[in-house]
């Protein structure tokens, strides 16, 4: 599998994987935390014209996205019940990691290659996303705490620093 920059081209690609992401959460008794249309077509193509959206290939046929964002993010300037591993370090950001369900590994890979980039990691989710969770946990991030996002809601937020990211 190859990971690559998102391109315009993409979008119906990934608005698919979406819809299958939003399906399986669904399924898997966590249908809020995107709801019926996030990430919508806009915010993607932002996350494209910004250069953090990431596209992962099996075989040329894109199978998951994510954003991976270096750098302060608003959302987690401020933390409650608790408080992160490490504050001072720059750090990069993993959201909104989804796939179309085909490929297994998505999560290590994505893990990897944003760790490659920097090796201090975040990531939240949603406390009804146990698939997540176990992954993220699995992987042996750190619960820091609770963050907020930009519509005021609540999400788990965990931290990594490189050298605890577990490799298979």
């Amino acid at each position: 599998m190859t990971i690559r920059l998102t391109t315009y081209a993409d979008l119906d690609a990934l608005m698919a994987i979406f819809a299958h992401a939003r399906a399986q959460m669904a399924a898997d008794g966590n249908p809020t935390q995107w709801g019926d249309g996030y990430p919508t077509h806009e915010q993607l193509e932002n996350d494209i014209q910004r250069g953090v959206s990431y596209v992962m290939e099996h075989e040329g046929v894109p199978c998951a996205t994510f954003v991976f964002i270096i750098g302060a993010d608003p959302t987690y300037q401020h933390i409650e019940d608790g408080q992160w591993l490490d504050d001072t370090l720059p750090y990069g950001t993993i959201h909104r990691i989804a796939s179309n369900g085909q490929q297994r590994g998505i999560f290590r890979t994505v893990l990897d290659w944003c760790s490659a980039q920097c090796s201090n990691i975040r990531i939240d989710t949603h406390q009804a996303n146990a698939r997540m969770i176990h992954l993220i946990e699995q992987a042996q991030f750190t619960r820091c705490g609770i963050i907020y996002t930009r519509d005021n809601s609540p999400r788990m937020a965990y931290q990594c620093l490189g050298t605890a990211i577990v490799k298979d």
